[in-house]
């Protein structure tokens, strides 16, 4: 296929404030193009009519969903509402407005929960639907298989231009560093932040640090969204990942070694796990030839540099 221009394009990024809407509209400063932006308080995008009157006026030609609520187990666990009705409200409007007001593109972001919890590692593309999902995300899940599924529909009836691309655990600046609500790596940053500072001697993390996990840092997600706007075209989506996945408790040894915390690490085996394993298959992407290129250890210190100087 010829490849896709954003050259000289209105192009809204939906979520610009969230850690991965930032990191999009930081690589679009390359593209030449429009960016289109809104915040929460010029634009509910959970209310449909909002989201109509907005989307005709300003006349995106190209739209990146990055707008989600999203949390780590704990706030997916508690708040399951939240989860499923903002999240199917907030796609539903943005892509079906989309339609109307005939977006020449447009890519849905994902997660990689959406995968049955014992999928096969690394999970393919094709592992979507064969079994049933981890219990402790699975609102959320839901809501991002339904938005995956909206594009393709689209495109299927309407000959729409709709792509999916789904993100393994993300971090870098920008995250959420609220321990009540954030993911594993900036929820680590912090608490050993805070146990450095508080001279203790150890520190108790979640579960029993067996798990797997893979992360990639936001700034080379965001590369990877805009060369699949530009070169992908096809209804199935695309995995997103860094290739390699480590320990929680290999990650917590890392971070605790960026951050300088020296005290010793125990784990707290009655709290949830979470899936035992979450690795993406993304040779279909590398295929295609795109790889990522900040390492783990590189990119935590980068995300706790901006932790320092914005967060803490």
């Amino acid at each position: 296929m010829k490849a896709f221009a954003l050259a000289g394009k209105r192009v809204w990024v939906a979520g610009h404030r969230g850690m991965v809407g930032s990191a999009i509209v930081r690589r679009l400063a390359a593209e030449n193009c429009d960016v289109l932006t809104a915040t929460r308080a010029e634009l509910d995008l959970t209310r449909q009519a909002a989201v109509e009157t907005w989307m005709a006026a300003k006349k995106p030609q190209v739209v990146f969903i990055a707008a989600a609520e999203v949390g780590g187990i704990l706030a997916n666990d508690t708040r399951p509402v939240d989860f499923l009705t903002d999240n199917l409200a907030i796609q539903n409007n943005i892509i079906s407005t989309a339609h109307t007001i005939d977006v020449e593109k447009l890519m849905f972001l994902g997660s990689s929960c959406i995968y049955p919890r014992l999928a096969a590692q690394p999970m393919p593309e094709s592992a979507l639907l064969t079994g049933p999902l981890e219990p402790t995300n699975q609102w959320y899940a839901i809501a991002k298989i339904s938005g995956i599924m909206q594009c393709q529909a689209y495109r299927r009836q309407y000959g729409r231009d709709f792509i999916s691309a789904m993100p393994t655990n993300l971090y870098g600046p920008g995250d959420n560093f609220d321990l009540m609500s954030s993911h594993v790596l900036p929820a680590l940053l912090v608490k050993a932040h805070k146990a450095k500072l508080a001279g203790d001697t150890s520190m108790t993390l979640w579960g029993s640090g067996q798990p797997r996990r893979e992360f990639l840092y936001v700034d080379d997600l965001a590369d990877a969204c805009v060369f699949l706007m530009k070169t992908y075209s096809d209804e199935q989506h695309v995995n997103v990942g860094y290739g390699d996945d480590v320990t929680i408790r290999e990650l917590a040894e890392t971070v605790a070694e960026v951050v300088g915390f020296k005290g010793t690490l125990s784990y707290d085996a009655t709290k949830p796990d979470g899936m035992p394993k979450k690795l993406l298959d993304s040779a279909k992407l590398n295929a295609m030839g795109w790889k990522p290129a900040m390492a783990l250890k590189p990119g935590i210190a980068a995300a706790y540099a901006w932790y320092l100087k914005n967060a803490a």
